[in-house]
């Protein structure tokens, strides 16, 4: 029998509903999320209710993974629509606290994962992804022991909370869900609100270099070198930046520079269009191309 829905914003609310729901019997399934949801959360919702029989979301846009200058302001927001869009899908319980209840005056804990985060967006977005663990680290302690659910597009973050995780002896289990993407191939991100017409098209340059990068890597090529060209080239043609585009070992996050790629690599894109940053990626030997016929 499906909870009653409710929205809270004490977090020691949501922690209550979160025990009393495993006190009962449900396992709880948790799916963080800065709101602005689109079919990609969704489906992290539906991945949720695959694993609990309780499904807690939080929507909040956490200040502290925006470096000084990003869009913390001008990030989408639509409480609303998204309450009522995951009522519709099956949540039981949205959580969606104000800063000052995640950071109460004199909050003046960090938790800071290493190694991991050197590269990729964590060389481009100093203290992001200190922000991102914090963050994670207190929602988690509110939920409580669960299931938690992330998409793979975000696939540093995915592995940064695995590491928090694991480091930290926490309850939880992690599930990656894979990227949804729109019939163009672009993946589904709050910030593609904010691309032109003509900007859009211009960022399916991504997926397509992506796609190219699978080619490359069924027809036997392992070279790195040639891998990153594959992607990079295209990008580096469309986009307004290009901040990187990398392969790195799918599991340590570590840059293959050169040489040649095993059974498995991570090749992975963060570009701008106009004023809007978009990060992509896929894991070679294990993820279908981003585009269908893999070009």
């Amino acid at each position: 029998m499906r909870a009653q829905f409710a929205t809270v914003t004490d977090p020691k609310e949501a922690h209550a509903r979160c025990d009393e729901a495993r006190r009962l019997g449900k396992r709880v399934a948790f799916v963080p999320t800065m709101g602005a949801l689109h079919e990609g959360h969704l489906r992290l919702v539906d991945a949720a209710r695959e694993r609990g029989g309780f499904v807690a979301v939080s929507v909040f846009v956490n200040p502290t993974q925006f470096a000084p200058g990003e869009d913390f302001s001008k990030y989408p927001r639509d409480l609303d629509g998204d309450v009522a869009a995951l009522s519709e899908r099956g949540a039981d319980l949205v959580f969606s606290p104000s800063v000052q209840a995640m950071y109460p005056e004199g909050a003046c804990t960090q938790v800071l994962v290493s190694e991991i985060t050197a590269g990729l967006c964590g060389a481009h977005r100093p203290g992001h992804f200190a922000g991102v663990a914090t963050v994670v680290a207190k929602l988690l302690n509110i939920v409580g022991p669960c299931a938690a659910i992330f998409g793979r597009k975000d696939y540093q973050q995915l592995l940064v909370v695995r590491r928090l995780v694991a480091d930290l002896d926490m309850p939880i289990e992690i599930v990656g869900v894979p990227t949804v993407r729109d019939a163009d191939g672009l993946a589904l991100s709050s910030r593609n609100a904010y691309l032109s017409v003509e900007e859009r098209q211009r960022a399916l340059a991504i997926p397509h270099g992506l796609a190219a990068a699978h080619a490359l890597y069924a027809s036997g090529e392992r070279r790195a070198s040639e891998i990153r060209a594959a992607v990079a080239v295209p990008v580096e043609r469309a986009a307004d930046a290009v901040d990187y585009v990398g392969v790195a070992d799918p599991d340590s996050l570590a840059p293959i520079l050169s040489g040649e790629i095993g059974d498995r690599a991570l090749v992975a894109v963060a570009a701008r269009f106009g004023r809007t940053r978009l990060i992509d990626n896929t894991v070679l030997g294990e993820d279908a191309p981003p585009v269908r016929g893999g070009s």
